[in-house]
């Protein structure tokens, strides 16, 4: 029954224009960056980006999955998952579909957690969809040898593809962590644009709060703070210390999104 109900809920996902129009934009990202950094390269330039990997990315393929995934952390894929937990909820509020759902004999903790392995499921897709198109344009663009490391090494191809599967999941759990925290705004409303901007906006204002060191103390708290960190997987060997922060701390949020959508569910009126 549960996992008909987790087929559903994904189906139902994959069945909605915007999804769709979302994940045909996520796989134009590594493409674009693959051919300007090709176009760049013809023209002298050097390519841009994080500390470090645009020094390895000439010649250097199978980097640019890694390298798409990481610029596209910091807003690009939080406002996908915003998207999709705002309709999860929210949405579904507006169209008068979830007030059936609550009156149904199901635990409402049950379609919380259907929700969430929809979210779940969804980021998955969407971030393995963009390494794979980021292999391939990477490569067939750039041109590729193994993975080169920002630590000078050079890994095998079968090594660099652990790497990038590596850094699949760290980055779907970040997203996942970001889309509780939107789940739980989003069984605050009927308006999905509300959730949308509340989550961007709380992304956006993390980022500039990590700007100023007088604002050390508060670093450790936004999750934006651990971003950075989950490039030493570009690394050989890697070091742990900050990917296991960082992923610490989106289960945090992860926790917290998810325990508070599930107080409102259960309190909420049908």
């Amino acid at each position: 029954m549960i996992t008909r109900q987790f087929g559903s809920e994904v189906r139902w996902m994959l069945r909605r224009p915007r999804t769709l129009i979302g994940l045909f934009g996520l796989i134009l990202v590594p493409i674009l960056i693959s051919f300007g950094i090709w176009t760049a390269s013809d023209d002298g330039e050097s390519g841009g980006g994080p500390p470090g990997l645009g020094a390895i990315l000439q010649g250097n393929g199978m980097v640019v999955p890694i390298f798409t995934l990481f610029l596209s952390l910091n807003l690009l894929l939080p406002l996908v998952a915003s998207i999709w937990a705002a309709d999860g909820l929210a949405g579904e509020a507006q169209h008068g579909t979830l007030r059936g759902l609550l009156v149904a004999p199901v635990s409402r903790v049950r379609l919380l957690f259907v929700k969430l392995f929809g979210l779940a499921a969804m980021s998955l897709f969407a971030v393995t969809l963009m390494a794979v198109v980021g292999i391939i344009a990477g490569t067939a663009f750039l041109g590729t040898d193994g993975m080169m490391t920002l630590s000078g090494t050079t890994l095998s191809t079968a090594e660099g593809l652990a790497r990038i599967g590596l850094f699949i999941l760290l980055v779907t759990f970040q997203m996942v962590a970001i889309g509780a925290v939107a789940l739980a705004v989003s069984s605050t409303t009927e308006h999905p644009l509300v959730v949308q901007a509340a989550t961007m906006t709380t992304i956006i204002v993390f980022q500039v709060l990590g700007q100023f060191t007088s604002l050390d103390w508060l670093h450790p708290f936004l999750i934006t703070t651990g971003f950075p960190g989950l490039i030493d997987v570009m690394r050989d060997p890697i070091p742990l210390g900050q990917i296991g922060d960082s992923t610490l701390l989106a289960g945090c949020y992860l926790l917290i999104g998810t325990g508070l959508a599930a107080i409102r569910l259960v309190t909420k009126d049908s």
